[in-house]
């Protein structure tokens, strides 16, 4: 799958892939003024234009990058993984489905997804995403 940034100056690629992740957590909602509407691209994304890259440390586990000259928001990042998790905006594409949404206990009252999907809450994703006890 191919896309870019709103004025072009970053292109990426990434392996193909269908579903969309929507992400209600406050960073999100304060990074983007809505939910993340994400595509899982794993590690495997290529960018051109890197020197248009701005990259904010936002945690402790993950990075989020956008556009010098647009502002266009381009991945977040798992620090521990390297996977890519990229706006579906960006992507040329429109062959999506919305296959899954998290931190849904953190999603404000103002607006609702009609997609019926499986939803994790705050809790549910940190236990997702630790490491098993007697790791570490």
């Amino acid at each position: 799958m191919n896309g870019q940034c709103l004025c072009g100056a970053v292109g990426l690629s990434s392996p193909p892939a269908r579903e969309i992740g929507a992400c209600h957590c406050g960073f999100c909602r304060r990074w983007g003024g809505g939910p993340l509407l994400a595509v899982h691209c794993g590690p495997d994304v290529k960018f051109e234009g890197g020197e248009h890259i701005a990259v904010y440390p936002s945690s402790d586990w993950a990075e989020r990058a956008f556009c010098k000259r647009c502002g266009s928001h381009l991945y977040y990042k798992l620090l521990a993984t390297g996977e890519y998790f990229v706006p579906a905006g960006l992507f040329d594409s429109n062959d999506f489905e919305m296959a899954s949404q998290i931190y849904i206990d953190k999603k404000p009252d103002y607006y609702a997804f009609a997609n019926r999907t499986p939803m994790l809450t705050e809790q549910q994703v940190i236990e997702q995403f630790s490491p098993p006890a007697g790791d570490g």
